[in-house]
């Protein structure tokens, strides 16, 4: 039995680690950066529909998705270690 403890251990210290409150931001990564990014895609997609210019629409579509991507809390994960996956 003292194999499945180790496993059951291991599954408890990854479900720790995994918490938002002993989750760090990476190395590099300024949220702050990240806000004025999502302010200006959003300006932008709001200037474009005003002015009715499709390429800046589609230009503050692109810039406030990828300011989104970057706040995601988990989007340093690898792939598959979501708890339960193998």
């Amino acid at each position: 039995m003292p194999h499945y403890d180790e496993r059951l251990r291991g599954v408890e210290d990854r479900l720790r680690s995994d918490h938002p409150e002993h989750a760090g931001t990476p190395r590099g990564h300024r949220p702050s950066r990240t806000w004025l990014w999502l302010a200006a895609g959003i300006v932008g997609l709001v200037a474009g529909i005003v002015i009715g210019h499709g390429l800046l629409i589609a230009a503050g579509l692109v810039v406030a998705g990828m300011a989104g991507q970057l706040l995601d809390p988990q989007r340093n994960r690898p792939r598959g270690s979501l708890p339960g996956s193998r």
